[in-house]
């Protein structure tokens, strides 16, 4: 599976989707800071599996839509930090969606994230990445799941990924920097956490309009499990009191 993570930076790279799905051959796309309200249902291939709703500047999934379907999506809200509270730039720093192959009928859960920015500590971070993976959890208990995006986490990377590991989770950095505008603000700011899938690559693109570097993440779903494929009648996730729950479009 080819997933794209693009963080637009206020929208300004968003005339580049539709030639990156094309060339890219892409099965996924998840985007941060999109005005998602001037987001098409359709981008060349892509279809919009959903976009957050409360953000100023939000989240949105694509998918291809020849082959997957969204079963369903959610957005949430995380632990606030003091820019979320004064600015109000982001109500929700999650989106997730439950996926079906329809070649296989194998479910998964791919995911746009965007954490606090700099002005917070890293600990506020890693507990919103904590409970962005609980979250998809309670969305497709036991699925596989990709959570690709902004994490805003360029230095002590290796702590986070020591962390994430023993929490169960797999945390895979690109093979170059993401973010290079600004002398001291360098480093692997975009990249992927996963549980029970593998990750072959993932590679940083040339800069485009945004400030942040666009990254395709490869991946694979492991080898047939009956427990990851589709049931017929199977009961759809509830909403939580911190997000909503709706269909697909």
């Amino acid at each position: 599976m080819r997933t794209l993570s693009y963080n637009l930076e206020k929208h300004k790279a968003s005339g580049e989707l539709v030639e990156l799905a094309e060339k890219l051959d892409l099965d996924f796309l998840c985007l941060q800071e999109a005005d998602t309200l001037a987001l098409p249902d359709e981008l060349g291939p892509m279809h919009l599996a959903e976009a957050t709703q409360r953000n100023r500047l939000g989240l949105a999934i694509y998918h291809r839509k020849d082959r997957f379907e969204a079963q369903a999506s959610q957005a949430f809200a995380l632990k606030k930090s003091l820019h979320d509270r004064v600015a109000r730039p982001a109500a929700e720093r999650l989106l997730a969606s439950r996926m079906l192959d329809t070649e296989s009928g194998r479910e998964f859960i791919v995911a746009s994230f965007h954490a606090a920015p700099l002005t917070a500590l890293n600990s506020l971070r890693r507990a919103q990445i904590a409970a962005a993976h609980a979250q998809i959890e309670e969305l497709g208990p036991e699925l596989p799941h990709l959570m690709v995006g902004d994490y805003n986490y360029p230095i002590f990377k290796n702590s986070l990924s020591n962390r994430i590991a023993k929490s169960g989770y797999d945390l895979s950095l690109s093979d170059s920097l993401t973010y290079t505008r600004y002398k001291f603000f360098r480093g692997h700011f975009d990249f992927a956490t996963s549980a029970r899938l593998s990750i072959d690559s993932v590679t940083t693109l040339p800069q485009g309009a945004s400030d942040h570097m666009a990254i395709l993440v490869t991946s694979k779903l492991p080898e047939s499990d009956e427990q990851h494929v589709i049931r017929a009648a199977r009961p759809q996730p509830r909403g939580r009191a911190n997000g909503w729950f709706r269909s697909a479009r």
